[in-house]
């Protein structure tokens, strides 16, 4: 039997990897705690690979109490203490800030829009954009200009294009890719 090929920048040797390229990557998603915590790893990823991020993911989630928006929200000194000595996570005393005032913020663009996914999905009146080839995009540097000013940090434009592609917002499953073609976005 034929192994399916993926995009090239996959790791065949890493099965999580290949789990999260072949069912969750590029694919729309709108649930609002899958969408924060895509959000905050990617932040995390920034100047790191998405493999290492992706590894740590399970401990991502038991550290920050399942991505429960409101309860990182809330977080105070001493779980941000916690949180720097976490072996399992990276440890990185801004992004770990960072992933609070991230918090705070999304739950602000919630209120006003009604759901994260509105706020994200309005940018493209719900549509799926396909391309490829990119790091950013007229679309990720506005979204990037918009979250910066709600108060968002780490989410630079490169950041930002790569959540979008991860939530599936940006479709961008290289040519020859098996999900290339998929009509289900």
């Amino acid at each position: 039997m034929q192994e399916k090929i993926r995009c090239k920048w996959c790791n065949l040797k890493n099965p999580l990897y290949v789990k999260y390229h072949d069912e969750e990557w590029c694919r729309p998603h709108h649930d609002d705690t899958y969408l924060f915590e895509m959000l905050i790893l990617e932040c995390f990823q920034a100047g790191l690979s998405w493999e290492c991020v992706l590894n740590k993911r399970d401990a991502f989630r038991e550290a920050f109490d399942g991505f429960d928006v409101e309860k990182v929200c809330d977080y105070k000194e001493e779980k941000l203490e916690a949180l720097r000595k976490d072996p399992g996570i990276i440890r990185n005393r801004l992004k770990i800030q960072a992933a609070v005032t991230n918090a705070q913020a999304f739950r602000e663009i919630q209120k006003e829009y009604g759901s994260f996914s509105e706020y994200l999905w309005h940018w493209t009146e719900g549509r799926v954009i396909r391309e490829t080839g990119k790091t950013s995009s007229e679309l990720s540097d506005a979204i990037s200009k918009d979250l910066k000013k709600h108060g968002m940090k780490f989410v630079g434009t490169t950041v930002v294009y790569a959540y979008l592609q991860a939530v599936g917002v940006i479709w961008s499953h290289e040519d020859g890719c098996f999900c290339r073609h998929e009509d289900d976005i």
